[in-house]
């Protein structure tokens, strides 16, 4: 943009100024007067000010006619999910281990309570119609008609029966979010005294390794490292590889690929990249189970029972779409030097795809917050977490003398690490050590993540329940598990969010005797979400992002493979040796794409998430009435949501 302000004399004439608009193909051009002061002066300000109001309105209008052309986009993609008719009722679409009677009565009772608050809504727009709504019930009796009598009858129904339980529900919830608000923001104050104070673990004097790998000795202990699949054929090839560059000598450490899969195909490629690295002299073995016996915990199990893992002080778990930088083990490993204690050394999770779409947005940001303040804040002033089920180094002492791994429960994480912690076996959390790894891109992966996530951490806590009394941990100690860890974060929290938001709140529009004051929808909510935004501002989609997110169509393949690959390549060019192809292989992996490319993905509506929204909504227009103008934005705000959720527009896109 030329800028407005340089001139130079030229014969007395004035020099021609352009100024050019954001959009290519726009120019004004403008021939300034020359001389000071006066009408001259005036003029030319004036019309400096003119171009300057044109410029503003022009970016004004690109962004509306952008804000538009979104809108259209997702209206024109919401038309198509509609027009094709896959809902998720399938099977596949279903989270493994769901309940289909359980889903099918969930999805019946909420479009029951959809079709009563929509015949509510009626009747009260009729009675405020009428005039009744500000009539006692005597003068409602008094009234003749048939109408008049019902709802006298509803308006004494909700004063008598539903309203004061309806108020003892909402009270209980309120409570409920009040404590979790609370250790929320105990947990936000802990992690800012940590970043005033600038803790972190610091390996003791004398921890680190040299930086000659070749050495060996004492500065590097026996590791083992593990990375359990299951039909993982799009990132086996990344994953494998990242962990043979680790920046280790190569005669302590051994590489375990884990490999469940159930597909011969997908198990042969596999194999065959584990053979490519054993000629290129890493230490690495390939472990196939044809009985799937407890899944991750049964593989990870089976792998520990192996003779020659008493030769190994340390085990490192990575999932196999996680990406390790090659100095991971130097790192993570000296922190266990001189803390005979410490049995777990976990790593935080970064995300190649985090700007992926408006879905994985999300996702960055809570996961921030549960690394950067939760993991951090506990690893901190309680050597105890959750373990993460990956990009942890484990002590093998520690894993043998909390019992090993169990196949008890779905979350065999979180199993191990409270089993280590009545132990008395200590926590620490590096957040200054990633590890790469990808978040679920499209709404169909997420739930189904999110289901194994959440469905075990009850089963756990009353299987742990007596171990947790009889153990000899400090009584805070078991007050943090009993109370902070398993019920306020894993059971309170999912509970009355859900039911205090999204059925108490609606249900409070269709009988207003029962009250929810405004800093309990809005005010707590709001500071909450800043609050959880923090960690990851960048993430935020509303700020840096796009509604044109929402509906891009993804492309064949990842996009950040390339980013992922890039860093192994780099490392092994020095490394490998020239080999002819194996043209057996490339046809077996060219042939099994092929036949993948038939199993097609397809975006589906989602029919509890869709009739909560016009559940949400109906309440929303039932708010109007009773003139609650901050309950109506939150519910409208509410309903849009698990509207563009339930047509499944806020992740991956599929044409």
């Amino acid at each position: 943009m030329a800028p407005w302000w340089g001139r130079e004399a030229r014969g007395g004439g004035g020099t021609p100024v352009v100024v050019k608009m954001e959009s290519p193909g726009w120019a004004v051009p403008e021939s300034e007067a020359a001389g000071a002061g006066g009408k001259a002066g005036r003029g030319k300000n004036a019309r400096q000010i003119t171009w300057v109001l044109l410029l503003k309105a022009h970016r004004a209008a690109g962004k509306l006619t952008g804000a538009a052309s979104a809108a259209l986009s997702v209206a024109a993609a919401a038309r198509r999910r509609v027009s094709a008719g896959r809902t998720d009722s399938d099977a596949a679409a279903a989270p493994p281990g769901e309940s289909p009677v359980l889903r099918t009565r969930f999805y019946g009772c909420l479009r029951a309570f959809l079709v009563l608050s929509m015949l509510l809504l009626a009747v009260d727009v009729a009675a405020h119609l009428q005039g009744w709504h500000l009539a006692p019930v005597p003068d409602l009796l008094a009234v003749e008609g048939l109408f008049a009598a019902g709802y006298a009858s509803w308006v004494r129904v909700r004063l008598d029966y539903l309203a004061p339980a309806l108020q003892f529900l909402a009270n209980a919830c309120v409570v409920l979010f009040l404590i979790q608000s609370a250790d929320r923001l105990i947990l936000c104050l802990g992690c800012l005294w940590i970043k005033l104070k600038g803790v972190k673990p610091v390996p003791k004097a004398g921890g680190k390794g040299s930086d000659d790998v070749e050495a060996g000795g004492e500065e590097f202990p026996m590791v083992l490292v593990q990375i359990p699949m299951c039909n993982e054929k799009e990132v086996y090839q990344q994953s494998i590889g990242a962990v043979c560059s680790l920046d280790w000598p190569r005669s302590n450490f051994l590489v375990q690929v884990l490999d469940d899969s159930d597909d011969a195909a997908t198990s042969a490629l596999i194999k065959e990249e584990v053979e490519k690295w054993q000629r290129e002299g890493v230490r690495i073995l390939y472990r196939h189970r044809v009985i799937r016996d407890g899944y991750k915990a049964g593989n990870l199990k089976s792998a520990m029972n192996c003779s020659y893992v008493k030769d190994y002080e340390f085990v490192v778990i990575f999932d196999a779409d996680f990406q390790p930088q090659p100095d991971f083990l130097k790192r993570t490993v000296p922190h266990f030097k001189g803390n005979e204690d410490v049995g777990l050394v976990q790593a935080r999770w970064s995300f190649v795809n985090k700007d992926e779409n408006l879905l994985t947005r999300l996702q960055n940001i809570n996961l921030c917050f549960h690394f950067e303040v939760e993991q951090q804040v506990n690893g901190i002033f309680l050597n105890f977490f959750g373990f993460n089920g990956t990009a942890g180094v484990w002590r093998i002492k520690a894993l043998e003398d909390s019992g090993g791994w169990m196949e008890r429960t779905t979350v065999e994480d979180m199993d191990i690490a409270v089993r280590a912690h009545l132990k008395g076996w200590k926590f620490l959390f590096l957040n200054d050590v990633e590890c790469q790894c990808e978040l679920p891109e499209s709404y169909e992966a997420y739930r189904k993540q999110q289901h194994r996530w959440h469905s075990g951490p009850m089963q756990l806590f009353r299987l742990c329940f007596v171990d947790i009394i009889k153990s000899k941990i400090g009584f805070w100690k078991k007050f943090n598990l009993i109370f902070l860890f398993f019920l306020l974060r894993k059971l309170i929290l999912p509970f009355y969010s859900f039911t205090l938001f999204c059925i108490i709140l609606p249900m409070t529009m269709f009988i207003p005797e029962a009250e929810l004051p405004a800093w309990v929808v809005c005010y707590i909510p709001a500071t909450m979400s800043l609050l959880n935004i923090l960690p990851a501002p960048k993430s935020f989609p509303f700020i840096l992002g796009s509604a044109y997110e929402w509906v891009v169509t993804k492309k064949s393949g990842r996009s950040s493979e390339g980013d992922l690959v890039s860093l192994v390549e780099k490392q092994s060019k020095q490394q490998r040796v020239g080999s002819s192809p194996n043209l057996d292989s490339l046809a077996k992996e060219e042939s099994h794409l092929k036949k993948d490319s038939k199993k097609k993905k397809h975006n589906r509506i989602y029919r509890k998430e869709l009739a909560l929204s016009f559940l949400l909504l109906t309440a929303a227009a039932r708010s109007l009435l009773s003139v609650q103008g901050i309950h109506f934005y939150f519910l409208l705000f509410q309903g849009v949501s698990f509207l563009v959720v339930g047509l499944d527009l806020i992740g991956e896109q599929v044409e």
